[in-house]
């Protein structure tokens, strides 16, 4: 297999030409380097363009949600400063970008018909991509859940919504578009949103925060059959946070508490979208987890589509030792390097901690 070329005429090129060769000899033939983003996070515009409000706009807005008091009204004015970004993207040198559709920005209500102001700054970034040879990769969701849609996750009507809004943008987008994902860390959704709190939409609910697993696995699976029937070009998959799990002792409590963890946060995404099925629990924790026992077959049926690709984001291990509340996380769900997470385990994360992955020292 032959090594991919690294073109030493770009920003990183030219800041590291020792590393050029290296990582050309590297790499196999057809690797992509890519750059990703997601809309909450750079684009500002909150009130332009008829962008709505997501799930979390009031969560920034809450006093103590964020410790500096800051939100994402301006953010990196991407929606603003577009062409600027993209020359700073044909600079960087990269083989393709991954983005995130505002689903607030293009469909404010959540349903209904695409906003066409909304679909204007998506096309100008689709088409300023592929003029500059980089490929357009496009997530679906990535957390920010119009706030027009009660009940967010946890309602199961937020699933269908889903599978329209994938239809419809597949419809617009779908020759241009060269690979589909259609969550963003759903595991991370559901531990840091909805049974923590620590993320939008703020809910504390521990194990009552099941159902938003599942919707978002339900919603995922229709969203796929939604794109198929939009015909699109590009590839589909999913991508989910992972965290290597290791309890932080030998002590039995420890070993269930990190089970658990890695249940929750690992293997009811996988197990779902790639087996057709979920995990069965820790036997202490057989009755919490029956909200997702109790999952009608003809759901998981629908979840397990056949994918394209299985997207995998790396972050860092998890320590799991057992805590005094009957639910589990770790930094990866709970964001915080080594604090209390969904419950019934601390989780500390860092080096050394578990397996080196791609870039780790």
């Amino acid at each position: 297999m032959s090594s991919k070329p690294i073109n030493t005429n770009t920003v990183a090129g030219r800041a590291w030409p020792h590393r050029a060769s290296e990582l050309g000899d590297r790499l196999p033939d057809g690797f992509t380097i890519g750059v990703a983003s997601s809309a909450f996070q750079i684009e500002g515009a909150a009130r332009d363009g008829g962008r709505a409000e997501s799930a979390w706009d009031p969560f920034t807005a809450t006093a103590g949600r964020i410790v500096d008091g800051s939100n994402a009204s301006v953010s990196a004015d991407h929606y603003n400063k577009l062409p600027g970004d993209l020359t700073l993207l044909g600079e960087l040198g990269v083989d393709a970008y991954r983005f995130s559709f505002a689903w607030s920005r293009v469909q404010p209500d959540g349903r209904g018909a695409l906003a066409r102001t909304g679909l204007a700054f998506y096309d100008r970034l689709v088409d300023g991509l592929l003029a500059a040879g980089i490929r357009p990769m496009a997530t679906l969701h990535q957390r920010d859940l119009p706030l027009a849609l009660r009940g967010g996750w946890l309602n199961r009507d937020t699933a269908s919504r889903f599978a329209d809004y994938a239809y419809e943008l597949g419809a617009v987008f779908g020759d241009r578009v060269d690979a589909w994902v259609t969550l963003d860390e759903p595991a991370t959704v559901t531990l840091a949103g909805y049974a923590l709190g620590t993320d939008a939409p703020g809910e504390a609910r521990l194990f009552a925060a099941l159902p938003a697993a599942h919707h978002q696995l339900l919603g995922h699976g229709l969203a796929v059959q939604g794109l198929r029937a939009a015909d699109v070009r590009g590839g589909i998959g999913i991508a989910n946070a992972y965290s290597p799990v290791q309890p932080a002792s030998g002590r039995e409590a420890d070993e269930v508490a990190a089970a658990l963890f890695d249940l929750l946060h690992n293997r009811v995404f996988a197990d779902a979208v790639l087996l057709g099925s979920y995990p069965a629990p820790p036997e202490p924790y057989e009755t919490e987890l029956r909200l997702l026992l109790e999952t009608e077959p003809e759901d998981l049926r629908t979840i397990h589509q056949p994918l394209d690709f299985y997207g995998l984001n790396y972050v860092q291990p998890s320590r799991v030792a057992a805590g005094p509340v009957p639910v589990v996380s770790g930094a990866v769900a709970g964001g915080g390097p080594s604090g209390n997470g969904a419950g019934g385990a601390r989780g500390e994360a860092g080096a050394g901690s578990g397996p080196r992955g791609p870039g780790s020292r």
